[in-house]
């Protein structure tokens, strides 16, 4: 049976990933994740595609605050209840409200980028909503709260390749192992826990992907996008891994064993 062998959030959309060994799950994803943007001063996002030294910043998030460090800058920490200022905010082509906080954390990443930068917060409650569901909260997450990948997967795109990608390239929430690869393409719903996970659609994968994730540098030879498009190329672009929703609220974690429903 397959095993969830690790968890991921990003509190900052873009940023480096934080490895959890448990946290609460639910309909809007894992508490804190993307719960942050990086945007222009129109509110516009910001993310790793264009500004690849988003991916070496790296986020402590406590009750009340949120603490970013990054290489060559002073830490910065930042209250939750200081994001105060209602703004608007644009991920994709979604347009909705955010909040606006301290401008230190403004001034923070407009040095670190070397460009005009502002950070945004969705506050207790996104006020974005899943397109296809729109009784769901969504933070600042792409398309869907969640995405799953194998680790199966991530080892058969590697053996492809000739060369080991990192799982954090590919910034999944979800990883599982013990299954064969790309497995999860064929799973509709899983139970980790007393958990029900529901497979909403593959993910569409970008130049993000090119990206080193400790580093920020972008692969010379396009890897590992060039062997997805070759070899996991459809309809709807090059995909890999698997966005999911949870029906409901519960608690996961490292080692649980993930069953498959349907």
């Amino acid at each position: 049976m397959p095993i969830l062998t690790a968890l991921y959030r990003y509190p900052v959309k873009s940023i480096h990933g934080e490895s959890l060994t448990h946290s609460a799950i639910g309909p809007s994803g894992l508490p804190d994740d993307r719960a942050w943007l990086v945007a222009d001063p129109n509110g516009r996002f910001m993310t790793g595609r264009d500004w690849p030294q988003l991916v070496r910043i790296h986020a402590d998030v406590g009750p009340a605050t949120l603490t970013l460090n990054a290489p060559g800058m002073p830490a910065l920490t930042v209250a939750r209840y200081a994001f105060d200022q209602a703004h608007p905010a644009q991920v994709w082509k979604d347009e909705f409200g955010a909040w606006h906080g301290p401008a230190e954390a403004d001034r923070w990443l407009s040095d670190y980028l070397g460009t005009a930068a502002r950070l945004l917060y969705t506050g207790a409650e996104s006020q974005r909503r899943v397109k296809r569901h729109p009784d769901l909260p969504l933070s600042f997450a792409d398309r869907y709260p969640l995405l799953l990948i194998g680790e199966g997967s991530r080892r058969q795109l590697s053996d492809w390749a000739g060369q080991d990608f990192s799982m954090a390239r590919f910034r999944p929430n979800l990883v599982v192992d013990d299954a064969a690869p790309f497995a999860e393409d064929g799973w509709q719903r899983i139970r980790i826990g007393d958990v029900v996970l529901r497979m909403v659609k593959p993910c569409e994968r970008c130049v993000f992907t090119t990206i080193d994730p400790d580093t920020g540098e972008k692969s010379a030879d396009q890897e590992p996008l060039r062997t997805l498009a070759k070899r996991r190329k459809g309809e709807d672009g090059v995909l890999f891994g698997q966005h999911i929703i949870a029906e409901s609220s519960g608690h996961i974690e490292i080692g649980m064993q993930v069953e498959i429903l349907d």
